[in-house]
């Protein structure tokens, strides 16, 4: 890897091209000379196969070149850290989706590719019956050795966090006092963020994300260090959420809501999908919309009332 310089940093940064094209790409260039160094026309070459002429014409190779040196010296700077789509420590669930990141930032330790994640999504505003069942089921998942992977927003996102956080700090202690414990069961929390790993948003979550890290856990991003959070930045990056994950966990959510793209996502991705008990629970009025998540229960998407339902359907043994 070490040998193809920023060359995954230029694909990263090349306009007009889908993700499944800049990884076709990533495979068929070996060295920055291969896209760098050659003419307009050469280029068009190389990748005829991928994508059309009027696509290449329009690139500007030495500013995206400069850009790709940037992102490459800002994060060395920063310490943050990355992974290519060709390097065997890319997450290999994130690997099979249809749309992979060319390249994933992160800050951190990236997930035990042997343990499997959970993804744990909902509302921004969710009933205190929802938040407390969120924070239970990552706290839950974690004691028996299972990460929660979900996008450090406010509301769900962070009442799985935190869950997870505090599940991971008691396998710890227990750790610490002499028990009984498979490395198998290391776990982390895992945040994915709609923004560079160095611009945590929103920033009254910065401390929860300075948390994660504290814990052994990892902020990843596919957005290269000094990008703020945008609108369309969210909805991309559930799929990461998604795609990182063996099954996504719906808590709560309304009947326009990111959490729902992220439930499309983990359709598309073959994951499994569940809803979890407060969410499709009677009551709330209009104070607490639960239309999102009572349409996937009615679509066939199975109930989870606790940790234990999960780890259960995956012969897992639940903790004590």
């Amino acid at each position: 890897m070490a040998d193809r310089g920023i060359l995954d940093f230029i694909i990263a940064r090349l306009p007009g091209l889908s993700y499944a094209e800049k990884i076709q790409l990533c495979e068929l260039c070996n060295t920055e000379d291969d896209i760098v160094k050659k003419s307009k026309s050469d280029i068009e070459i190389i990748i005829k196969r991928i994508i059309t002429g009027e696509k290449a014409a329009s690139w500007n190779i030495d500013k995206i070149r400069k850009e790709a040196e940037n992102d490459s010296k800002a994060a060395h700077i920063r310490g943050i850290h990355w992974v290519s789509w060709l390097s065997p420590l890319y997450p290999p669930l994130l690997r099979e989706i249809y749309d992979p990141p060319v390249l994933l930032f992160y800050r951190g330790k990236l997930p035990n590719p042997n343990v499997p994640l959970v993804a744990i999504v909902g509302t921004r505003k969710p009933s205190p019956q929802a938040a407390a069942q969120a924070f239970d089921i990552a706290r839950g998942l974690a004691r028996s050795g299972i990460s929660v992977v979900s996008g450090l927003a406010v509301g769900i996102d962070s009442m799985a966090h935190r869950g997870n956080i505090e599940g991971l700090t008691a396998v710890s202690a227990a750790r610490a006092d002499g028990a009984a414990a498979s490395a198998e069961m290391a776990a982390s929390a895992v945040a994915v963020l709609g923004s560079g790993v160095d611009e945590v948003y929103p920033s009254t979550n910065r401390m929860l994300a300075r948390r994660i890290l504290e814990t052994g856990g990892v902020l990843v991003s596919e957005y290269a260090p000094g990008t703020g959070p945008r609108k369309w930045t969210f909805p991309a990056r559930n799929r990461i959420i998604s795609g990182l994950s063996r099954g996504v966990l719906i808590v709560e959510a309304p009947q326009r809501s990111g959490a729902l793209i992220t439930a499309r996502f983990a359709l598309e991705q073959n994951r499994e999908l569940w809803v979890a008990s407060s969410g499709i629970a009677v009551g709330g009025g209009i104070r607490f919309d639960r239309r999102g998540t009572k349409k996937l229960a009615e679509d066939g998407a199975p109930m989870i009332h606790s940790a234990a339902d999960i780890l259960k359907a995956w012969n897992m043994r639940v903790a004590s």
